[in-house]
């Protein structure tokens, strides 16, 4: 009886160090990129002696310059400033959405998966009652921009709404802060806004997936319809090299929008021998519809001439969590020597050495019991 009480005791008792720890250990902390120095507004770039100066005829609201594999920011205008982005907030769709949908299955579409697309959206196509393939229903979100295909991917998301809360919590999770999604497709919606900042954090976590950077990329290709396929074209100017755009050298994407609210809106990738920089321009004021393009070209083409020759102003990488403080705690209802090294304060035992020094005392108490009950059996035999 005096041992499985012993047992009981000591069970209880780890219960109890093991309760200590666990409320001491550390909460996350949640991260978030590191926002670029300096005031709200105006330029930000860090050059060298020898570096090329800034193109002076940009004139879109906000722009980042990117080193899309190290994250490291050359250049920005504005980084931070909320903007609607039009259809650039698809690249934030496909981050969220691609992991959950395999690219061979096969969906036919239903009036339901169509209902609620913005007027003067722009369609790649899709009729009800048509079989479509996952993964030309992504080729129509990045050439054709389609919302209808938006509309039937978010359907095999989970829904319209519950894409917009997964898009939500995924910008968080990547440290882009100044994002809220409304509308999944970038349909101008009231208080839907992103940044030059989170759009080119968003086009980083897309290349980094081999199916996005292949849609992306695409410059054309055919997609299904009744009775056959048709060809579509991909609206990125840069990267098909169409409406008198001449296709930029080296271009991988990513992706362009408009709507009357946001303006023209792009994020524009290229990779020129080892380097791949990101470009992401937010509503030019000056020109036409194509001159987001041109001053797109011109950030990367002082990207790649400044490359060696800037430091960096920012970055796109998420912050690192904080190392949480080293925390120490002490089991009060355990007495246990001190520490051999001749310590005085009891409160500097870390959680470790209070466990183990109480676990001691019950492994000598349950030793000196045990010995206890073999010598009272002992003497009974004597007897």
């Amino acid at each position: 009886m005096v041992i499985r009480s012993g047992f009981r005791s000591m069970a209880a008792l780890t219960a109890t160090a093991a309760i200590g720890l666990c409320c001491l250990a550390p909460t996350p902390v949640s991260s978030a990129s590191t926002p670029l120095p300096g005031p709200p507004t105006g330029e930000h770039v860090r050059p060298r002696r020898d570096a090329p100066a800034l193109p002076s005829d940009v004139s879109a609201l906000s722009y980042v310059v990117a080193d899309a594999r190290t994250g490291k920011v050359l250049a920005a205008r504005d980084a931070h400033r909320k903007l609607p982005p039009a259809s650039t907030l698809k690249t934030l769709f496909a981050v969220t959405a691609l992991p959950h949908l395999r690219a061979e299955d096969r969906h036919t579409v239903s009036d339901q998966d169509l209902a609620g697309i913005g007027p003067g959206s722009s369609l790649v196509g899709i009729e009800p009652g048509h079989t479509y393939q996952v993964s030309d229903l992504w080729r129509g979100v990045f050439l054709s921009s389609g919302n209808d295909a938006v509309h039937v991917l978010a359907a095999l998301n989970g829904g319209w709404e519950e894409t917009a809360t997964q898009m939500q919590a995924k910008a968080r999770r990547l440290g882009a802060l100044d994002t809220e999604v409304v509308s999944p497709d970038g349909y101008d919606s009231p208080g839907q806004v992103s940044s030059a900042f989170d759009l080119a954090v968003f086009a980083r976590a897309g290349l980094a997936r081999p199916d996005f950077a292949e849609y992306c990329s695409t410059a054309s290709a055919q997609f299904p319809g009744e009775g056959g396929s048709y060809g579509i074209v991909n609206t990125n100017r840069l990267l098909s090299g169409t409406d008198g755009i001449a296709r930029y050298p080296g271009i991988i994407g990513v992706k362009n929008g408009y709507t009357s609210h946001a303006g023209n809106t792009l994020i524009a990738a290229a990779k020129q021998g080892e380097r791949t920089l990101l470009v992401t321009v937010m509503n030019p004021q000056a020109g036409g519809g194509f001159t987001v393009y041109e001053e797109a070209r011109t950030l990367l083409d002082w990207g790649f001439k400044a490359w060696d020759s800037v430091d960096a102003v920012g970055t796109l990488e998420p912050a690192r969590p904080a190392k949480p403080a080293r925390r120490q705690a002490q089991i009060t209802h355990v007495v246990a020597a001190k520490p051999a090294s001749g310590a005085d304060d009891e409160s500097a035992w870390p959680v470790t050495g209070s466990v183990a020094g109480g676990l001691a005392v019950v492994g000598t108490f349950l030793v000196v019991m045990r010995r206890r009950t073999v010598r009272r059996r002992v003497e009974r035999r004597a007897r």
